[in-house]
C-alpha cells in the first residue's frame, strides 16, 4: 500500500485506495472465458466478475465542524462512457467542456471529475439516517461544510452549467441556486465566506457572448523563438499547453471569472469587482479582505497557466460596489524554471488563521534551484492590513518552505521544509510575532520514514471557517497511519510541545484497521473512528477513551460500551472468500521486502495456481527506509482492475515491495539491476511458498509500473506474459526528467536508454499486452509511447497486441473501458499463462 503525503489523501486512501480494491475469484478450474464482441465495440469480462464490478461503491464519511453529523458520500465508481466522451478544449493544462463551462478532468490530468451517487445524512448521537434526495441525473461534486454545520455546500455538473446547490443538514433538502453558473477553471471556485452566511464564488461573467471562432487569422503559424538563454522546463510542467493565437482566445474566453458574493438564505447574488482571469482566490479570517491573483499576458506554449505571468493584490470589499486592490506582488512568465525547483519571486501565499488579515508568503534565496548551495534556501514575509507598509521577514528556512500550519494558540504555529535532496522534512514550532526567537525542530525525519512517523495534528474549524491545530493548554494531538513491521496500525497520540513527551491515547487492534476521525467533545474523551477489518465493511464508530493503560504496549485502552453509529452492508459478499496474507522475504543484497498475497475463492494451501505480480517502483535514499511495511491486511477487501482476475482463478502478488535505493541526484544509474533483483526476490518467494506455479506467472504494472513490466518482461525470464497499461517506454520522449530523475537526456544520456525498453524491442520476445488511455493528459505518458513500443515489438518479431481506449485519461474512468481493460487482461494472461504450455525450463 502507498503512504500518501497529505491528511486529505490519507483519509482518502485508507477509506477508498488503501481498502484494497479486491474481489472473489472463481477456482482455477472454473469456466471464465471472456464475453463476446458487443455491438457497442467493447467486451465484457464473465458474469460474476461484471457483478462485483457493477456493485454500489461504499460511501466515505464527511464529518460536519460543529461533530454531530456525518455525511456519507457514495462516489460513482465509473460513469458512463456518454460522459466521459464528452468533447473538451485543451487549454494550458486544463481541459474545458465548452458545452457546460466544467472541468473535465481531475487535478493533474488523471482522471474525470468524479460525480455523486448518493448522500446520507447521519446523526451521531442517536445514528438516525436522512436520504438527501438529488435531482434526477444530477453529478453532485465538491462538497463543503458551514463551519456552523447548520448546511452544506455542493457543484453540480448539469448539462448547461456548472450549478451551486445548498442543502439543509437538518431536513436533508436542497436547492438550486439561480443564476450562479460556476466557473471551476482554476479551482477555488466555491467557499464560504467567513460569516458562514453567505459563499464567496468565481461565476461564468453573464455577458461573455459566444466563444471565439476559429477563422483565417486563427489558422497561422505557431511561432516559438528562444534567443540563447538557458532554463529547463519539466516534463511535467507541459501537460496540454497552448498552441497557438486561437488557443490563446480560448483561454482567456474560458478563464474569465466574475467573483462574487452569493447569500446562502436569499440566493442573492452580488458582484464584487470586474471580471478577469482569476486563479488564487481566498477570503480572509475578517471576512472584508480577499487575497486574489490575476493571470495576464504574455502566455506560453511550453508551459502551463500556474506559471503565466500574475498580479497579486489583496482586496478590501468593505464596499462591496467599489472594491479597492493592495498590490502584493507583480510575478513574471516563469517557464525557465529548474527541474525540481521554484519560481522566482513571492509564493505560497496564506492567511495567519489567528489574526483578521495578516498574509504570509516565501521567496527563494537559490534562485528557486535546489542545485544552488546557500545557507537558507527561503526567507518567509508577513504583511498585516491595511497592506501599506513594508513586508516584515519573520524566518528563514535552511530548505524549501512548504507552509504554516496554525494553532489555536497565536503564539504558536507548525512551520513545514523539505529537503528535496535528501528526502527529508523538517517541521519546527515558532512564534511568528517574536523577532527574536528561532524556530524549534520538532519533528526531522526522512520523508520515506513510515514507522516513526509521529502522524498530522488534529485539527479544529473555528466560527470562521479557519482550521487551526486544536491544543489542550501545551499539548496537541497528531492521528497517523502507525506502520509497523506487521503492517498499519492507526493511532491518536497527545504530544506536549514543551517536553516533547508524547502519550499513546489509542491505536487500532490487530484484528482491524480503524482510524481517528474526529473528536466529539470539548474534553477529547469521545471521538469518531472509521472502523473496518478484512470481513467487516466499513463503518462509523463512537470511542470512549478509558483511563488504563494495557500493560503490554503501554497504550491506553478504549472502552468496551463503543458502539457502530452507521450499519453499511457488504455490497460483494463473494469478496469475503478471497484470502490475503502479509508476506516477509529478502532481497539478494538483504534488503527486507514485502507483499500482500491474495489466493483466489475456493484455493487450498499447497495448490499451486497461475500468478499475477503486480508493483510500482518507489525511490529511497536509504535503504532502512526502502525495507519497511506500509499497508495492512485488516482492510475491507474490494476489487479493481487486475485485482479483480482473483475472480478468474489466480493468485496476486500486491504491492510487491519495488524500491530503487540511492543518491536521489543519481539513483536511476542502478535502476534496471533493483528492478531485476526486486522481482525476482518476489516470485521465488511465492514460488517457495507454494503458491505461484514457477512457469505460469506474469506482471503487470500502471504508469511507473508500466515501465517496470515491460523491462521485466524484455530483461529477465521470470514471466510468460505481460500487462502494460498507460506507460512510457522511450525515456529520451521527456528529455528534462521523469519520475525522480532530475538530470536531463544530456546529463545522462546511458541512463535515459537503459532505462527505456524501447530500445531493447529487439529483445522483447515474452508476450506484452499494451493498453493506454488516447486521452492521457500525463506528459510523461503520452499515447505515443504505447503506439511506438507497439511498432518497435511488431517490426522486431515479438508479440504484443495495442489497445488503446477512446476518449479516456491516465487512469481509466468509464465503465465500459474498465470492462474492457478487464476482459483484455483476462484474455491475455488466459493464453499466455494460465494455459501456456509448459516451458522447456521452469523457473
Amino acid at each position: 500500500m502507498t503512504v500518501k503525503n497529505s491528511l486529505l489523501c490519507i483519509l482518502f486512501a485508507s477509506l477508498i485506495d488503501g481498502a484494497g480494491f479486491v474481489s472473489a475469484a472463481a477456482p482455477e478450474n472454473a469456466s471464465v472465458s471472456p464475453s463476446a464482441h458487443r455491438e457497442s465495440g467493447y467486451d465484457q469480462p464473465p458474469k460474476n466478475i461484471l457483478e462485483v464490478m457493477h456493485a454500489p461503491s461504499l460511501p466515505v464519511p464527511y464529518v460536519n465542524p460543529t461533530k454531530d453529523t456525518i455525511l456519507l458520500v457514495s462516489w460513482q465508481e465509473y460513469p458512463a462512457m456518454s460522459r466521459v466522451a464528452t468533447p473538451f478544449l485543451r487549454l494550458a493544462g486544463v481541459r474545458i467542456e465548452p458545452g457546460n463551462h466544467s472541468k473535465h478532468d481531475t487535478p493533474g490530468g488523471y482522471g474525470i471529475t468524479p460525480c455523486v451517487r448518493t448522500l446520507e445524512l447521519v446523526r451521531i448521537a442517536s445514528g438516525a439516517q436522512i436520504h438527501v434526495p438529488l435531482p434526477a441525473g444530477a453529478c453532485p461534486s465538491s462538497l463543503l461544510w458551514s463551519a456552523n454545520g447548520r448546511q452544506f455546500a455542493f457543484e453540480n455538473i448539469a448539462p448547461a452549467a456548472v450549478q451551486l446547490w445548498i442543502g439543509d443538514a437538518l431536513t436533508g433538502r436542497v436547492r438550486q441556486v439561480q443564476g450562479a453558473r460556476l466557473n471551476p477553471m482554476f479551482g477555488d471556485e466555491l467557499q464560504w465566506m467567513p460569516n458562514q452566511k453567505e459563499l464567496l464564488v468565481k461565476l461564468v461573467p453573464s455577458d461573455m457572448g459566444p466563444a471565439p471562432p476559429v477563422s483565417a487569422a486563427s489558422g497561422g503559424p505557431s511561432i516559438q523563438e528562444t534567443s540563447g538563454e538557458t532554463g529547463q522546463s519539466s516534463t511535467y510542467e507541459n501537460r496540454d499547453t497552448l498552441a497557438g493565437k486561437h488557443d490563446e482566445d480560448l483561454f482567456d474566453y474560458y478563464s474569465a471569472s466574475q467573483l462574487a458574493i452569493v447569500d446562502a438564505a436569499s440566493g442573492a447574488i452580488t458582484p464584487l469587482g470586474k471580471p478577469g482571469l482569476y486563479e488564487l482566490l481566498n477570503a480572509a479570517p475578517d471576512g472584508r479582505h480577499l487575497l486574489v491573483s490575476n493571470i495576464h499576458k504574455p502566455y506560453s506554449y511550453i508551459t502551463t497557466y500556474d506559471r503565466f505571468p500574475q498580479d497579486v493584490s489583496v482586496w478590501d470589499t468593505s464596499t462591496r460596489s467599489a472594491v479597492a486592490a493592495h498590490r502584493i506582488a507583480s510575478l513574471p512568465l516563469a517557464d525557465r524554471v529548474p527541474i525540481r525547483g521554484v519560481a522566482l519571486g513571492p509564493r505560497e501565499f496564506g492567511w495567519r488563521a489567528t489574526e483578521p488579515a495578516t498574509l504570509t508568503w516565501a521567496e527563494a534565496l537559490d534562485r528557486g534551484d535546489w542545485n544552488v548551495e546557500v545557507p537558507a534556501r527561503d526567507k518567509i514575509m508577513m504583511l498585516k492590513a491595511p497592506f501599506t507598509a513594508p513586508a516584515i521577514e519573520i524566518a528563514r528556512t535552511e530548505q524549501r518552505f512548504v507552509g504554516f500550519d496554525w494553532s489555536e494558540n497565536p503564539r504558536v504555529a507548525l512551520m513545514r521544509e523539505h529537503d528535496e535532496n535528501r528526502h527529508w522534512v523538517k517541521i519546527s514550532v515558532i512564534n511568528v510575532d517574536d523577532p527574536q526567537g528561532k524556530p524549534s525542530v520538532l519533528f526531522s525525519l526522512s520523508t520515506d520514514e513510515e514507522y516513526a512517523n509521529p502522524g498530522r495534528p488534529v485539527h479544529r474549524v473555528l466560527a470562521n471557517g479557519a482550521a487551526v491545530i486544536r491544543q489542550d493548554g501545551d499539548s496537541i494531538y497528531l492521528a497517523g497511519m502507525g506502520s509497523s513491521p506487521d503492517g498499519d496500525r492507526p493511532f491518536l497520540d497527545r504530544l506536549e510541545l514543551a517536553s516533547r513527551k508524547s502519550e499513546r491515547l489509542f491505536r487500532s487492534d490487530k484484528s482491524s484497521f480503524e482510524q481517528f476521525l474526529s473528536f466529539l467533545d470539548a474534553g477529547e474523551r469521545r471521538f469518531l473512528t472509521w472502523h473496518q477489518s478484512a470481513m467487516d465493511p466499513p463503518n462509523a464508530f463512537v470511542r470512549t477513551l478509558g483511563n488504563s493503560l494495557d500493560a503490554a504496549s503501554g497504550e491506553a485502552t478504549v472502552a468496551s460500551t463503543s458502539s457502530a453509529i452507521t450499519h453499511l452492508a457488504d455490497p460483494t459478499p463473494v469478496v469475503r472468500e478471497i484470502k490475503k496474507r502479509l508476506v516477509k522475504y529478502k532481497r539478494a543484497d538483504g534488503l527486507d521486502l514485502s507483499f500482500t498475497l491474495y489466493t483466489p475463492p475456493g484455493y487450498k494451501e499447497g495448490m499451486r495456481v497461475p500468478t499475477i505480480l503486480d508493483a510500482y517502483p518507489l525511490d529511497y535514499a536509504d535503504a532502512s527506509k526502502a525495507a519497511q511495511v506500509v499497508g495492512s491486511q485488516q482492510t475491507f477487501t474490494r476489487l479493481r482492475q487486475y485485482r479483480l482476475l482473483l475472480l478468474a482463478g489466480y493468485a496476486i502478488i500486491d504491492d510487491a515491495s519495488f524500491p530503487i535505493v540511492g543518491d536521489p541526484k543519481s539513483a536511476y544509474d542502478t535502476y534496471l539491476d533493483q528492478l531485476v533483483a526486486d522481482a525476482k526476490a518476489a516470485v521465488d518467494e511465492a514460488v517457495r511458498l507454494g503458491v505461484a506455479d514457477p512457469g505460469r506467472i506474469g506482471v503487470t504494472g500502471h504508469s511507473h509500473g508500466a515501465l517496470m513490466t515491460a523491462n521485466l518482461v524484455a530483461h529477465t525470464d521470470l514471466f510468460r506474459a505481460g500487462v502494460a497499461t498507460s506507460g512510457s517506454y522511450n525515456k529520451t520522449l521527456t528529455p528534462f526528467g521523469f519520475q525522480n530523475e532530475r538530470r536531463s537526456v544530456w546529463e545522462a544520456e546511458d541512463v535515459y536508454l537503459k532505462v527505456s525498453p524501447f530500445f531493447f524491442a529487439d529483445k522483447l520476445k515474452t508476450p506484452l499486452l499494451i493498453v493506454h488511455g488516447a486521452e492521457d493528459a500525463n506528459p510523461g505518458t503520452t499515447p505515443i509511447q504505447a503506439s511506438k513500443l507497439y511498432e518497435a515489438i511488431r517490426g522486431n518479431g515479438g508479440t504484443a497486441r495495442l489497445v488503446m481506449l477512446p476518449h479516456e485519461p491516465h487512469w481509466y474512468t468509464a465503465m465500459e473501458s474498465n470492462e474492457q481493460l478487464v476482459y483484455e487482461m483476462i484474455r491475455w494472461f488466459d493464453k499466455y499463462v494460465k494455459n501456456a504450455p509448459s516451458p522447456s525450463s521452469a523457473h
